[in-house]
């Protein structure tokens, strides 16, 4: 923005990304719905986000959760607007405690109070799985970001990155997945791993909100 608008050295004020009232964790993905199930029964009555990366699987997620007496509704961009809008302000209004999404959501989200964020899919790159996780805990009370994490996600996302026509922004796609992958897979602190991405060093050598730390 600086260079675009050709600023003059202007006074820059950077906040940290560190969200510390965030739990991270990452669990081995098996029978998804099932694992999802057992998550949630562990939150009831608790707000949260759950992200899919298809259409038919936010379908699919939020009939399943529905069957089994849960509150959840779908939002994607197949969905009519009527429907869109009507299912996030039953989520704004607490009128159900679960929205299964694809990234679609969440862009005009200010609801304080969403307990938990879950990626039941491999995100394609730390930016949006950052931005994603941000939407739990703005109210600065403890909430929980579960990432369940499949090697049998990355070539569901390879096929869309060989779908891309310019090599340049293929190769910063996947580098990007591999990024992902390596958050999910590594054995160190998900907090240091996440501020490292954005440029700033974590200085404690235990989060004690993660769940390697822990």
């Amino acid at each position: 923005i600086i260079d675009k608008i050709g600023l003059r050295a202007p006074h820059v004020v950077r906040a940290s990304f560190n969200r510390p009232n965030l739990f991270y964790r990452v669990e081995p993905k098996s029978e998804i719905e099932r694992q999802l199930l057992e998550f949630l029964k562990n939150h009831e009555d608790e707000a949260g986000i759950i992200y899919r990366t298809t259409r038919d699987s936010v379908d699919a997620t939020a009939a399943f959760l529905a069957s089994h007496g849960i509150k959840a509704l779908p939002y994607h961009a197949g969905l009519s607007a009527e429907t869109r809008e009507r299912n996030q302000e039953a989520f704004n209004r607490d009128e159900v405690s679960v929205i299964v999404a694809t990234i679609a959501f969440g862009m005009g989200i200010d609801k304080s109070n969403v307990r938990f964020v879950v990626h039941a899919d491999l995100p394609r790159h730390i930016e949006g799985y950052y931005q994603e996780t941000g939407r739990a805990g703005r109210d600065g009370e403890p909430a929980h970001c579960r990432l369940y994490f499949s090697r049998g996600d990355i070539p569901k996302i390879r096929y869309f990155i060989d779908r891309v026509q310019d090599e340049h922004e293929r190769a910063i796609s996947l580098e990007k997945l591999n990024q992902t992958v390596r958050f999910a897979s590594h054995n160190v602190c998900r907090r240091r791993q996440l501020l490292a991405f954005f440029g700033e060093a974590y200085p404690e050598d235990n989060c004690a909100a993660c769940d390697i730390c822990t």
